[in-house]
């Protein structure tokens, strides 16, 4: 009984001590907190049984010596390290608790804050034709993270390039809300206006040329869903970004008819033409000494078509006769365009997994110390 009583004391000022620094860190949270990974606590469950195991269990493993009485040595003096035999299995037991409710992944939910953010509704209409597999020249080092390995070209392409500047405008991107549009032949939405920054990174990043069908440039088309994606917007800018190489070429809509459509809901067209010129470069393999062969292709582009766009809607034409130019010309169309203000509520999120996983370790250390050092058994 003396026995059972004292560990029954050991326990509960171990676990007391153990539990002062998540209860002082953490405090009333612990109330309200969310288990990521709840399954783990079943194996709470497993704590008695290691319990009983290391303490009262240890004893009946241990090596016994027959003697005719016991009257002699329960009159003689009885050590400290004697009445703590079962501390190291208690602050396994402990210890074991404490991992099992880490590993459970707690989290803390805190209320949302609230600030003044401003921000924008842009669409992007990327082009997928043919014509974009060009070859693109000066890309900014920057930029280069956000190339995915070439599979039929050795340098960037076109929609390389595209694709490069516009992850990276992606990634400088707060509170504007950003929606991807692609087309060739037809158009097709990739991605709504949105804040997961991060979907459409992984979206854009993925985007090829034989992803849809290139043999066609339906600038009109891609104006009209862009269109529609931002006519319930209540944004004070909306804008469309048209990043195109060519000529109006195939689609169901006329690029005028798209224009006068973003007139009604009072978006601004910025059509930005990928590369200059009727002629452009396209990688044709190596020749037999492992150079880089190049030809010159005819790709017709129709400048005055994106201009007459731009100055329908209020917009601006580029032309981005490289990749920094085409970095340039995307964020001077940030700059031209008047942001909404808006209050953003954000709910924060903290792991409280280490404040449970220290004192654990911690124990399972001080278990270890006590077995080697103080109470080691005899044989």
């Amino acid at each position: 009984m003396r026995r059972a009583l004292l560990g029954l004391a050991l326990l509960l000022l171990v676990t007391l001590v153990a539990g002062l620094y998540p209860l002082v860190a953490i405090g009333s949270e612990w109330l309200t907190v969310r288990w990521e990974r709840p399954l783990w606590l079943f194996g709470l469950c497993l704590v008695p049984v290691v319990l009983y195991w290391t303490t009262i269990g240890q004893d009946k493993r241990s090596p016994r010596v027959k003697i005719g009485s016991l009257a002699a040595l329960r009159s003689g003096p009885v050590g400290w390290r004697a009445r703590l035999v079962d501390l190291p299995g208690i602050l396994r037991s402990i210890a074991l608790a404490f991992c099992l409710l880490s590993l459970a992944k707690p989290v803390s939910v805190r209320g949302p804050t609230e600030a003044e953010e401003e921000g924008i509704d842009l669409v992007v209409a990327l082009d997928l034709s043919g014509s974009m597999r060009a070859v693109m020249d000066n890309l900014p080092t920057d930029l280069e993270k956000y190339l995915t390995p070439a599979e039929n070209s050795p340098v960037p392409t076109r929609l390389d390039a595209a694709k490069a500047v516009l992850r990276d405008f992606i990634a400088r991107r707060r509170s504007d809300r950003i929606g991807v549009v692609v087309f060739g032949r037809s158009a097709y939405v990739v991605s709504p206006p949105t804040l997961d920054y991060q979907l459409l990174d992984a979206l854009v990043s993925r985007m090829q040329l034989e992803l849809i069908d290139p043999n066609g440039t339906a600038i009109g088309d891609a104006l009209g869903v862009a269109v529609a994606r931002l006519r319930k917007s209540e944004a004070k800018s909306r804008a469309i970004v048209l990043l195109t190489d060519g000529d109006n070429k195939g689609g169901e809509l006329a690029p005028e008819y798209a224009a006068h459509l973003a007139n009604v809901i009072g978006a601004q067209v910025y059509p930005i033409q990928v590369g200059e010129g009727d002629i452009a470069k396209v990688y044709r393999g190596s020749d037999l000494f492992g150079q880089a062969r190049f030809e010159s292709v005819a790709f017709p582009t129709n400048p005055a078509l994106l201009h007459d766009i731009a100055q329908k809607t209020g917009g601006k034409a580029y032309v981005a006769n490289d990749a920094t130019s085409l970095q340039a010309s995307l964020h001077d169309v940030l700059d031209r365009l008047e942001k909404t203000e808006f209050e953003a509520a954000q709910a924060t999120y903290q792991d409280l997994f280490r404040f449970l996983l220290l004192p654990g370790v911690l124990l399972i250390f001080l278990e270890a110390l006590l077995t080697t050092l103080v109470q080691r058994r005899f044989p």
